[in-house]
């Protein structure tokens, strides 16, 4: 009953993560394409009210006039539009996943046992916990200095991403040190995602009350609250995509299993940039097809670099001695090593439901399996956290099975 509960918590939580996230991307992605689809007003009246762009749509067998004000209209109305809870909402939900999901199981979903460095592979669940917590704060505090730093009257902004794109880059390679793969990835995208919250959070809604007070004390509002809140806005819109992919990723093991699993994702959140790059463009007038040319070339490396490996040892060539590795010994290796999780009614404590859906319980199921449990066995992503203590050994003959 126990892990029945957590797995409804975990669908309701999800759930709500979902909602939030679709609601708080459409609604940045849409003010994106209106910001940049504003053509200069026509009307000489507008022009004196203070209107710098404005934008035609129909939608929905409606018709829709946007109109931008350079700096504010001369009377706000009362019934103003604020977003930032889906914002807010999207981050608790997601941290509130993470919490219950990986933090719970520190020593299956975060601890990395291979990690090249001593100090990581020897975390305890608590410390990987710490780490990992430490890792998303430092990966905002980083950013944002960048940010205050590199371009603090948005003049630089073209240096400052290329600092932050290498700034990713950076963490998507300590990540994969420091964490177990699946993790790895998840910790990349939610510092992107803790990035943009905190943009929302700490710079653009306090510029925008502070220009809503400005103007109701009949002032004029500072205009570096505009643009810094355009600046903070415009990152988290080139964070979008990446962030989705990897939140995807955990589906997919040759993305995080592979030993040069940081460069996988690296190419993976270039090409969400560059895609998203094609969009912002387009809707400003401008179709440059480069850019999600570019997206794809990256995609198709990161794919081609996904070809299964093996972290024990390359595989036996002779078929005679592939052989030798009997149907019986694989069975029993997944039956000692595999099935307390992975079963219609798993034994293990943490999980209600076969994780992923893979059920191993007969041999028809493994055969038709076999080509992933080779891949996710040999690389040593699975058993997850090696909590079942498969031996090298063990690997050696699922990776030298010829089903």
């Amino acid at each position: 009953m126990h892990a029945y509960l957590l797995d409804s918590a975990n669908l309701l939580l999800r759930w709500l993560h979902v909602i939030a996230a679709v609601a708080w991307i459409g609604e940045s992605i849409y003010f994106v394409m209106l910001d940049n689809a504003l053509r200069s007003p026509k009307a000489a009246e507008d022009h004196e009210k203070g209107v710098s762009g404005e934008m035609w749509a129909v939608h929905g067998g409606g018709f829709y006039h946007n109109q931008k004000y350079a700096s504010a209209p001369e009377k706000l109305p009362e019934d103003l539009h604020w977003s930032f809870w889906k914002a807010y909402t999207t981050w608790l939900s997601g941290f509130g996943l993470f919490v219950l999901l990986y933090m719970a199981n520190p020593d299956f979903y975060l601890v990395n046992p291979g990690s090249s460095w001593a100090w990581a592979a020897q975390l305890t669940g608590w410390q990987a916990n710490t780490v990992a917590v430490l890792f998303l704060l430092s990966g905002w505090v980083i950013y944002n200095e960048l940010c205050k730093r590199i371009s603090p009257d948005m003049q630089r902004d073209g240096l400052l991403s290329l600092a932050v794109a290498v700034m990713m880059v950076l963490v998507a390679y300590l990540s994969t040190q420091i964490f177990a793969g699946r993790a790895a990835f998840l910790l990349t995208g939610a510092v992107m995602a803790t990035a943009m919250s905190a943009n929302v959070f700490f710079w653009i809604i306090p510029g925008q009350r502070r220009m809503v007070t400005a103007m109701k004390a009949g002032e004029p509002p500072n205009p570096i609250d505009g643009k810094r809140g355009k600046q903070r806005s415009v990152h988290n819109t080139y964070f979008t995509l990446p962030v989705v992919l990897l939140m995807l990723s955990n589906h997919y093991a040759f993305t995080f299993t592979h030993e040069l699993s940081w460069v996988i994702m690296s190419l993976f959140i270039f090409a969400g940039a560059l895609i998203r790059q094609f969009f912002v463009l387009m809707h400003a007038g401008y179709v440059k097809s480069a850019y999600p040319a570019g997206g794809v070339a990256l995609i198709l490396v990161a794919i081609w670099m996904g070809a299964p490996v093996s972290n024990v040892g390359p595989a036996v060539t002779d078929e005679n001695e592939r052989l030798a590795v009997s149907i019986g010994e694989v069975h029993a290796i997944i039956e000692r090593r595999c099935v307390a999780c992975h079963a219609q009614s798993p034994s293990h404590d943490g999980f209600v439901a076969a994780p992923a859906g893979v059920v191993l319980e007969t041999e028809d199921q493994r055969l038709r399996q076999a080509d992933q449990i080779r891949q996710v066995v040999a690389s040593g992503y699975m058993p997850l956290g090696n909590i079942t203590r498969m031996t090298d050994e063990e690997r050696g003959q699922i990776l030298n099975w010829a089903p």
